[in-house]
């Protein structure tokens, strides 16, 4: 009875996702990627303090492939310079910690890897009304 009502709630998040992906800004992509994993962080936790071993190994992998094929790889090391070269060291750091994490049940690695993504995240919305992140510059402003 619920199981197609549930299917259609998931397929209905699952194209507003889609969509919002879509219509995102770089910017906002890069959010979402932080949320993502902060999400599969939380979800981890859950399973690791619950004992539920399968839900905190399938959430760490996750949040580790959210950072290494998302945020490591939107890295454009030539443009970013030292700072590019600084995540992509910190982004190794976090993937490293989470294997520990899952292979010795410690939440407090996945606490340190959850405030280092909030800080990161909070610093990447510091930035989001720059012309660099709205894509919005100072040449384009008569057109805008």
């Amino acid at each position: 009875m619920f199981g197609s009502r549930q299917t259609g709630v998931h397929a209905y998040a699952k194209v507003g996702m889609e969509t919002g992906v879509v219509a995102a800004s770089p910017h906002k992509l890069i959010v979402m990627l932080f949320d993502g994993a902060m999400v599969a962080l939380n979800a981890a936790l859950h399973g690791m303090r619950s004992g539920d071993i399968g839900e905190k190994g399938k959430s760490i992998s996750k949040a580790i492939m959210i950072i290494d094929s998302g945020l490591r790889a939107a890295l454009d090391k030539k443009a970013g310079g030292e700072i590019a070269e600084g995540l992509d060291a910190l982004y190794e750091y976090m993937s490293a910690r989470l294997l520990t994490a899952n292979l010795t049940n410690d939440p407090a690695i996945l606490e340190e890897v959850q405030r280092l993504l909030t800080e990161l995240r909070d610093a990447w919305n510091a930035i989001a009304d720059t012309p660099a992140a709205t894509g919005i510059h100072p040449t384009n402003l008569a057109s805008a």
